[in-house]
């Protein structure tokens, strides 16, 4: 789905939602496993929200944050190293492997005592390691600063508003969707511990073990209903309207943060890299977007004013296909050759 100006220029499906045990087809809409899109989705806007509320500051630590908790040599970080990916966190853990031996009920706890534990990869604030870990975190903020789950949150304050009805997060153990069939949802791995193909349930093998989701990913939504969240926060950025966020307060979060000299993060979102960006080479350098394992992406250009979502299952049935990292930047400069913009 591409946007310009508010206006959808181009909406079109192609190949299969599944291709195991039997070929289906793709429709518009197909409900995608976002996995990291939820970070910018979901986690991002609720921690935007508390800081447009001033219930939370970027320059917080967690200690602040979290006054009961015991954080060790993490007491320091911010929320802003957090959402920056500057917060000296390693990338990601298989902490699904040990999870699985504890009751669901206590994985969650269990998991941020790992993180907290968890020796650092760098100094924080001084390199850069895109994580998993720093969101998984941010989820427990947000519990702990507004006595809500995440899912809780996002559908009463964001999802609700906008008239969503595609846009939730999916099943895990021990959660299983309702209303839902499973034809609905795009496919994605065949798995070999869970020993069955995926489908309306979710990928990430950390999420599925925490019950569904955490701050990372466990969302799913259509192109379209994407792109009424992305549109809104546009609006916002642009001025158009303020009745989620304060325009200033979604304008920082789409700052790029300069934190870390060879860093491109903004706060939760990306900007598009000089070199080898998935957004290709001619959307603005301050466009902000995000990828996600599944074969997920959003990129906006609030300069050329574009909206462009790619929503793919590239892990299905294996997640050895990596040609989405060849074709994510060819897609994007196709589509502002076709806007006119190529050269703008």
């Amino acid at each position: 789905m591409v946007a310009q100006a508010e206006k959808i220029v181009f909406f079109e499906h192609v190949g299969n939602r599944s291709l195991i045990p039997e070929a289906m087809p793709m429709a518009k809409n197909t409900i995608f496993d976002l996995a990291s899109l939820t970070k910018v989705m979901a986690t991002t806007p609720v921690i935007m929200k508390l800081v447009d509320e001033e219930k939370l500051s970027l320059d917080q630590s967690l200690a602040e944050v979290l006054p009961r908790a015991e954080l060790g040599e993490k007491r320091g970080i911010t929320l802003r190293l957090l959402l920056s990916h500057s917060a000296g966190l390693v990338d990601w853990k298989p902490f699904y492997e040990k999870l699985r031996d504890y009751p669901l009920q206590e994985r969650k706890k269990l998991l941020r005592e790992w993180i907290i534990e968890e020796p650092f990869a760098y100094e924080p604030g001084k390199g850069n390691i895109y994580s998993d870990l720093g969101f998984m975190l941010l989820e427990w903020v947000i519990e702990e600063k507004t006595g809500e789950t995440l899912p809780e949150f996002v559908e009463k304050r964001f999802y609700g508003p906008l008239g969503l009805k595609r846009t939730f997060f999916g099943g895990g153990e021990g959660r299983v969707l309702q209303g839902m069939a499973k034809e609905e949802f795009a496919a994605t791995e065949d798995c070999a511990w869970r020993k069955k193909v995926l489908q309306g349930e979710v990928h990430d093998d950390n999420a599925w073990t925490l019950g569904g989701y955490s701050g990372h990913a466990g969302l799913f939504s259509t192109a379209e209903e994407v792109c009424v969240i992305a549109n809104m926060l546009r609006e916002h950025c642009l001025g158009k309207r303020n009745n989620f966020f304060k325009p200033k307060t979604v304008r920082e979060f789409f700052r790029r943060q300069d934190i870390v000299k060879s860093s491109d993060w903004a706060l939760g979102w990306d900007t598009r890299a000089l070199e080898g960006s998935s957004a290709g080479k001619y959307f603005s350098r301050d466009s902000v977007g995000h990828t996600g394992f599944t074969g997920t992406s959003i990129w906006m250009d609030l300069e050329k004013d574009v909206i462009a979502i790619l929503l793919s299952n590239r892990v299905h049935p294996k997640r050895d296909n990596d040609k989405i990292k060849q074709f994510r930047p060819v897609f994007h400069d196709a589509v502002m050759e076709a806007l006119g913009l190529a050269n703008t």
